[in-house]
């Protein structure tokens, strides 16, 4: 089942847009939301497979809304004004469409949406990965996945964590979340995946959240909805 929200202000603009998803017919539930914090509370109930989200939102900015989540889903952003194109790409964005949206453009970016998904459905399937080739530079390695400690997101890009080096591969953390193996490879907030099996310590931190100390000496936080997991996990 596809679910999508719709995060926008202007009453009008969000009824235009509903009405267009729902000529196209491509999701199966389509929820909606005027503000910020109403949208934050659906996404964490919702779960939406992606959001349609307005820049210009009261209270807070929808890179605000992303910038207050543990994991950000994928977005098209859908805005009056062109100057925010190449930021909305540091936030995992499928498309940018300019409003007033029409159907055919909509068409486009839910295209892009699918390509997206056809992608990493066909890596999904192969958690018997042993080894990836990285390239850094004139720097190249084969790198076991075992051995990789952390991902950590770098806009749209992710740092990878193994032995004493620190590369950077052009991928986004989440996408690299749909396609590592869950059994092995953790999310413990919006920017770090880590190797579950590097954890050495686990210590309450403030607010109910953790702290994760890895073999290697790493301190890292866990953001409070990840540290219940963990805690569910490892019986805690």
């Amino acid at each position: 089942m596809r679910r999508c929200l719709v995060v926008e202000d202007s009453r009008l603009a969000r009824k235009e847009l509903l009405q267009l998803l729902e000529e196209i017919n491509v999701f199966d539930v389509i929820e909606e939301a005027a503000d910020g914090e109403e949208a934050m509370a659906l996404l964490a109930k919702f779960q939406p497979d992606v959001i349609f989200l307005d820049i210009h939102l009261p209270g807070m900015t929808g890179f605000d809304l992303l910038e207050n989540l543990d994991q950000i889903p994928k977005v098209i952003f859908t805005t009056a004004y062109d100057e925010y194109a190449i930021k909305s790409f540091d936030y995992n964005a499928i498309d940018y469409v300019l409003k007033p949206i029409k159907k055919q453009r909509l068409e486009k970016a839910i295209a892009k949406l699918n390509i997206h998904e056809s992608a990493v459905k066909t890596e999904r399937t192969d958690h018997s990965l042993q080894q990836v080739f990285v390239r850094d530079g004139e720097k190249c390695w084969f790198v076991k996945m075992n051995d990789i400690r952390i991902f950590e997101s770098v806009g749209n890009y992710s740092r990878i964590y193994f032995d004493d080096n620190k590369p950077m591969i052009q991928r986004s953390l989440n996408y690299l979340e749909g396609v590592l193996d869950p059994g092995i490879f953790f999310r413990i907030n919006r920017k770090q995946i880590i190797n579950l099996n590097f954890i050495e310590k686990l210590d309450t931190w403030f607010s109910g959240k953790l702290k994760i100390t890895l073999k290697t000496g790493e301190e890292l936080e866990v953001s409070r909805r990840k540290s219940n997991q963990i805690k569910q996990m490892f019986s805690l």
